[in-house]
């Protein structure tokens, strides 16, 4: 298959419906121009988490809901263009999982995250909370997607539950990286989506590829605070072969998410 012809999901967007949801940094955009914008980019599918502006210190678990009400509205208003992601809170763990079997069931989701925990104010993916979680994301074998404090929390995380599918938000530069890929290398449930920091460095995905192998990277954006043109131009012109061009691309985020 042809490069251009690959069907590409982005895995890592923040999509908005108003503007306290609105994380873009300059030339905010509609919610229909965002997906324009991300379509005129190449992006077939997206799939990410809304989120708040100004969230109380605590961030109650209402929060937590609305942000994931509002992703299940976006995907209602483009529902041939966004997938939904939602939010799980670690000392919520009762509630978290009412929230994940809710809408598992009811709305078909097939993504956690990205969970930002320095966002909705907890230091700790690695917490009793967490844990009965994460179990529970296990047994449904639903993926999560977590902007990670510590590396070595995202390892034993991926000791603790071997069949939760992990997949780190952002490669990071230069030792960050590496140490990232190494973690992928020795972890089998654990990927990377590329959003985010290191894309202008040449060659960084055909060394992650070399690596850790090509079902290990997805296709990410953090768009509106990236430009998904960026990266969608990284994997077209890094020397990949067509068939891990069309992992990165869709392959890897399809498999993983059981989508059609």
């Amino acid at each position: 298959m042809q490069p251009e012809l690959c069907e590409i999901i982005d895995s890592h967007i923040h999509p908005y419906l108003d503007n306290n949801s609105n994380f873009a940094m300059f030339n905010p955009l509609s919610p229909g121009d965002f997906v324009k914008f991300m379509k005129k980019c190449g992006i077939s599918r997206a799939c990410g988490s809304c989120l708040i502006k100004g969230l109380s210190e605590t961030c109650s678990f209402r929060e937590i809901h609305e942000m994931n009400v509002q992703s299940l509205r976006f995907r209602d208003q483009f529902p041939d263009f966004f997938i939904p992601g939602i939010h799980i809170h670690p000392d919520y763990p009762h509630e978290s999982c009412t929230e994940v079997e809710h809408f598992y069931k009811n709305e078909g989701i097939k993504w956690v995250g990205e969970l930002v925990g320095y966002l909705t104010n907890y230091k700790s993916y690695f917490s009793p909370g967490a844990f009965e979680i994460y179990g529970f994301l296990e047994k449904l074998n639903l993926p999560v997607n977590i902007h990670p404090f510590d590396m070595n929390e995202m390892a034993k995380i991926s000791e603790s539950f071997p069949r939760l599918k992990i997949i780190i938000a952002h490669p990071g530069d230069g030792k960050a990286f590496r140490e990232k890929v190494d973690y992928m290398t020795k972890y089998p449930n654990m990927y990377l989506d590329i959003s985010g920091s290191a894309p202008h460095r040449w060659g960084w995905l055909r060394y992650a590829i070399n690596m850790a192998g090509k079902d290990k990277i997805l296709l990410g954006s953090d768009f509106p605070i990236c430009n998904p043109a960026v990266y969608v131009s990284i994997v077209r012109s890094e020397p990949l072969t067509d068939v891990e061009r069309e992992a990165v691309f869709s392959e890897n985020f399809k498999r993983l998410t059981g989508l059609k």
